[in-house]
């Protein structure tokens, strides 16, 4: 059984853990060790995820599988990247899952979910960042029918940046 649930202030120390655990597992070998561990002690620490959740221009949604929290998205409608060739258009800022359910096609759900929230915004589009190095996801991404749109340099530390495509689906 999958639910998707909109997370909210009081889920902060719930989205503080997954996005800790899903960043690392995912990130964790795409530079230095301690920038990339500073890296999550800096973002995804429980005091910035509460200012987060608390902007109402962010949407946080958990998904949920067997009744146990698994992975985590967030939205921000109306944020064009420049020369964005769409308007309205959605950033999907971040989609991580838990290492453990890849595979079980949750991935899948959770960015159908966010694609249909954005359609139902009006938007145009919906546009990310995925790392280079992380080839699952950019194949996924493709799959979902997103193409590249672009390059971004993702800074971990003062000196490491992780080379990102900047993908856009049109609507």
């Amino acid at each position: 059984m999958v639910k998707i649930i909109r997370a909210t202030h009081n889920d902060a120390a719930l989205l503080t853990k997954l996005a800790q655990t899903t960043f690392w597992e995912s990130h964790g070998h795409s530079g230095p060790e301690a920038s990339v561990r500073n890296y999550i002690a800096d973002h995804y620490n429980e005091t910035e995820l509460r200012k987060e959740l608390s902007d109402p221009t962010n949407l946080f949604h958990f998904i949920y599988h067997e009744d146990k929290p698994v992975g985590f998205s967030k939205l921000i409608f109306d944020h064009p990247f420049e020369g964005c060739p769409v308007s309205p258009v959605t950033k999907l800022e971040r989609i991580y899952l838990l290492k453990e359910v890849l595979g079980l096609k949750l991935g899948k759900q959770l960015i159908e979910f966010n694609i249909g929230l954005a359609k139902k915004q009006g938007q145009s589009g919906i546009w990310l960042f995925v790392w280079k190095g992380n080839e699952r996801a950019f194949r996924f991404y493709q799959r979902a029918g997103f193409e590249i749109a672009g390059e971004y340099d993702f800074k971990i530390s003062e000196t490491h940046y992780n080379p990102n495509y900047r993908m856009l689906m049109r609507f």
